[in-house]
């Protein structure tokens, strides 16, 4: 039987189950045989193509046991803070309004919900708005062993400079009192051992996301951007910037790309459709999906709730958790295979 499975091929990495060695057990119970995988990472895009291929290649019934455990990016870009952190994964955009913000918390609660040790990081020292999109309304931090303690919710810690505000106000710093609070948040706050560390950026290339690349070994970059011509005109200048920081680009993502009438199913295109793709397509980068307009995400950002919890079977809430998904899956390609290999075989 291990022979058998063995030889199944892994559609991200065009390898066998044996060469990437994710089978980790694969025993007779009598009327089954139980198999244990290594899906490589948590939320991993293709789970459930390897495992109706392994129901396949097996010919009797199977129950298929997750054992992942999830590969780092750490070793491949070395050092830095945040050594306990296996994935550090910055969520960027162009310009403000594009809802990167609402991405970037969804993204964390969609890895959360697949069982993976997450942690969500508000850099957007000017406009933090992770705080009242995840529901926790607090000021100030508790400290212990002299480390800054993380709030949490939905299984996704958190630190926000909105921990740090009270309602109305707001920061004037220049870059040197902006680059000490990003440091601030990666060697002071006790994140503890995380899969994933979702960094939410200001908009634009500014002194954060500077300060950021110099004190972390970033996995990767998603970038927000909306349909409409100006918008993916500015994301190109994001991901130009990213890649002269040598930060690798993981995918875009296109959000408001449509709306979607949650009644009858009817979309129109509100602001234009399919920018984001072609500027993936045309700079040769992962395209990572589409999320719609809809009402739902708006009663879950007021609710205080990711829509990946309020709403899962919402339409922008399924884009949202296979947009997680992919992400992941393109962080498991680079620890695995390299970063030349993240741009092949995306399972979109």
């Amino acid at each position: 039987m291990q022979a058998v499975l063995e030889k199944i091929i892994h559609p991200e990495f065009q390898q066998s189950l044996e060469q990437l060695e994710m089978l980790k057990g694969v025993e007779n119970r009598d009327s089954f045989w139980e198999i244990k995988v290594d899906f490589l990472t948590f939320a991993s895009p293709v789970k459930d193509h390897l495992i109706q291929a392994i129901k396949e290649a097996a010919g009797h019934p199977v129950n298929v046991v997750d054992v992942t455990q999830q590969r780092s990016t750490q070793p491949a870009l070395g050092g830095g803070a945040l050594p306990t952190v296996k994935n550090v994964l910055a969520v960027g955009s162009g310009k403000g309004g594009v809802g990167k913000s609402t991405v970037a918390v969804n993204i964390a609660a969609a890895l959360a919900l697949e069982g993976a040790r997450v942690g969500l990081m508000d850099a957007d020292i000017y406009g933090p708005s992770i705080p009242p999109l995840i529901g926790v309304e607090q000021f100030g931090v508790s400290m212990r062993d002299h480390m800054l303690q993380p709030a949490e919710k939905f299984g996704v810690k958190m630190m926000s400079m909105g921990f740090f505000m009270k309602p109305g106000d707001s920061v004037i710093w220049r870059g040197p009192k902006l680059h000490g609070r990003i440091e601030m948040f990666c060697t002071q706050v006790e994140w503890g051992e995380l899969d994933f560390l979702i960094v939410d950026l200001p908009p634009g290339t500014g002194d954060v996301t500077l300060s950021l690349s110099q004190l972390v070994p970033l996995g990767g970059a998603v970038i927000v951007s909306t349909p409409q011509h100006v918008a993916v005109g500015v994301a190109s200048k994001a991901i130009n910037a990213f890649s002269k920081l040598n930060v690798p680009m993981l995918g875009l993502v296109e959000n408001m790309s449509y709306y979607s009438c949650p009644k009858c199913g009817e979309r129109d295109d509100v602001f234009g459709h399919g920018g984001a793709r072609q500027v993936a397509k045309d700079m040769e980068l992962p395209f990572l999906g589409e999320i719609p307009l809809n009402s739902a995400m708006l009663e879950a950002a007021e609710r205080g709730m990711p829509v990946v919890v309020s709403h899962p079977d919402s339409a922008p809430g399924k884009a949202l958790r296979r947009i997680a998904q992919l992400a992941a899956g393109r962080l498991s390609v680079a620890a695995v295979a390299g970063y030349d290999a993240v741009y092949e075989n995306v399972q979109i």
